[in-house]
């Protein structure tokens, strides 16, 4: 068992994860980054193999490096894994993959005590968790009634239409993911349901240049929905954010591929989903496109986590915890936190907050608290 010491351990290596990375490095700070995946970018690697994201250029690239597209180019999910694993090497960030935190706690001294598997530890004065929004899968209760029989996939776990079973296909959620995968699925050639309200949609078409263009006034429009708004913190209280518009997909987009749609999933009966209207839904596989949550069960410090167990944290600061931040939580200080488009602006808010205990201390006080409340929003990439 080997012991490593360092200022500030940073648990994650995707996008988050990197960016804090290299402004760590920027200031000299003693760091290592530490992921559980094989390689940098797998995070992407696992997603399905027909994403491509909607964020332009200048807000898809890290600090300091370009990612490699066109000008009005959107990446795929395999050049983004391959961008971060650049990335990493381009900037000689200290990444060790293949290496999980098991648990974090806090020893008498005050440092932190990372365990990882394997029985190596480390000790860090400060600790910054990016390890992602979006890990363990959520669906409704009722998924459990449903039929055995019938496929049920979440999206989290889709790769391709190739796991779809012969015959219709339900994919609930209407958001973005939702949207690719019904249409994905309608290609391959299945009869398609896509259950959920429609969340509204971007009237430009994103891939033609003007509508990159668009996009980007779009997206700056919603970095400035932050907490420091009344709107922004109504958006948080309120949850919004959980399926942002679509912005590639329209709804003439699914008509034309012929995907049949329909309100809410509200429960089950004899073994199948029924719409909102009690309509029974015919499928052979369900697609639930319902959300996702952070993985945090590791962390085993008191103070960290609200009641409702998401972190207590005032722009991504933990308040009952001195030294431990977050990047990359739903709706840390915007609706797009835990997006490309986002985090780098929380990441430099809890770098220089690190850096400066008295900045954090203000930043956390009883007065701005008192206005957060926790969410588990789910955002678009």
């Amino acid at each position: 068992m080997s012991t490593t010491v360092l200022d500030t351990a940073v648990i994650g290596a995707g996008a988050a994860g990197l960016t804090v990375g290299k402004l760590l490095a920027d200031r000299g700070v003693q760091f290592e980054l530490f992921d559980d995946h094989a390689r940098v970018g797998d995070t992407w690697r696992e997603r399905y193999r027909s994403l491509r994201l909607f964020t332009p250029r200048p807000l898809t690239s890290l600090p300091g490096l370009r990612i490699d597209i066109a000008r009005f180019g959107y990446p795929t999910a395999a050049q983004m894994a391959d961008y971060l694993e650049r990335y990493a090497a381009h900037f000689h960030l200290p990444v060790r993959t293949s290496c999980r935190v098991e648990r974090l706690t806090r020893r008498s001294d005050g440092r932190f005590h990372l365990a990882l598997r394997g029985g190596d530890e480390v000790l860090a004065e400060h600790v910054i968790v990016t390890a992602g929004a979006h890990r363990i899968p959520v669906t409704p209760s009722f998924a459990a009634d449903v039929d055995p029989p019938i496929r049920q996939l979440h999206s989290i776990e889709y790769r391709g239409p190739e796991q779809l079973a012969d015959g219709p296909v339900l994919v609930v959620g209407a958001a973005n993911s939702g949207t690719d995968i019904a249409l994905e699925a309608a290609g391959a050639g299945h009869r398609v349901t896509l259950a959920g309200r429609h969340p509204g949609h971007v009237p430009v078409d994103i891939d033609r240049p003007i509508g990159n263009l668009l996009s980007g006034v779009f997206v700056r429009r919603l970095l400035k929905l932050t907490i420091d708004t009344e709107e922004g913190r109504a958006a948080k209280a309120e949850g919004r954010g959980h399926g942002v518009m679509l912005v590639r997909n329209k709804p003439s987009t699914l008509d034309r591929a012929g995907v049949a749609r329909v309100g809410r999933v509200t429960g089950v009966a004899a073994g199948h989903t029924l719409a909102d209207d009690g309509t029974p839904i015919e499928a052979n596989t369900i697609v639930w496109c319902t959300g996702s949550r952070p993985d945090l069960d590791w962390i085993d410090i008191d103070g960290v986590f609200a009641p409702d167990g998401s972190p207590a944290e005032f722009r991504g600061i933990a308040t009952g915890c001195p030294g431990l931040a977050f990047v990359g939580l739903p709706f840390q200080y915007s609706v797009l936190s835990p997006t490309l488009m986002g985090m780098g602006r929380d990441a430099e808010y809890v770098v220089e907050a690190m850096s400066a205990p008295r900045n954090a201390e203000s930043a956390t006080s009883p007065a701005l608290l008192q206005a957060e409340t926790p969410s588990a929003a789910r955002v678009a990439r």
